[in-house]
């Protein structure tokens, strides 16, 4: 009879427990990550996401273009006095819900994907536009732009404007009218100083 002889196992050693690894940090966006002819506020948002203002500068100098100017002034120089109330807007045709008419806040939260570049958007008869089309008629809303308006005159012609922009690009205007721009971007006067020093400020109204 023969006996088995008894073998002890080497105890495993412990697994190493692979380092924890750290949640990807989004990057900042290139300064020239746009389309051609991008709207407004996607130019702004762009701006915002950068992290010194010498790259702030580096996008509004990129994508430079005379309604961005036009926004700025109106927002920045003090010597610009709108025509307007202030605060928020209501606009948009009630029967027709989209996501170019109803009021701001509704439009912003229905706002599934952002805005398409102003090059690939198809104007329809619903007059769908932009900023970089519309911003000829701004000087309309502001002191000393018409004083032929009337008050009623000149609030529906807000209206229509907000009813063909997108609704972001809406926003910039409602944000400018109230100098709030700096509420939604983070883009110091400054900035638009460096970037643009072909503006001449103040002495307009």
């Amino acid at each position: 009879m023969t006996t088995k002889t008894s073998t002890t196992r080497k105890p495993r050693a412990p697994r190493k427990k692979a380092p924890a690894t750290k949640a990807a940090t989004p990057r900042t966006p290139k300064t020239d990550s746009l389309p051609i002819n991008p709207f407004l506020h996607e130019i702004f948002t762009l701006c915002d996401a950068q992290k010194t203002n010498a790259k702030k500068v580096e996008v509004l100098q990129n994508y430079e273009h005379l309604s961005l100017k036009v926004v700025f002034v109106w927002n920045y120089d003090e010597s610009i006095v709108s025509l307007l109330p202030e605060g928020e807007v209501p606009y948009g045709n009630v029967e027709e819900q989209t996501s170019f008419s109803g009021n701001l806040s509704s439009n912003l939260a229905a706002e599934a994907r952002g805005g398409e570049s102003a090059l690939g958007q198809k104007l329809d008869s619903t007059g769908r536009t932009s900023l970089r089309k519309e911003h000829g008629i701004l000087y309309n809303f502001v002191q000393g732009g018409n004083g032929s308006l009337s008050t009623i005159r000149r609030e529906m012609m807000f209206i229509n404007l907000l009813e063909g922009l997108h609704p972001s690009e809406a926003e910039i205007c409602i944000l400018a009218k109230d100098k709030a721009l700096e509420d939604k971007y983070n883009i110091p006067f400054e900035v638009v100083q460096e970037a643009y020093p072909d503006i001449q400020w103040g002495n307009r109204s």
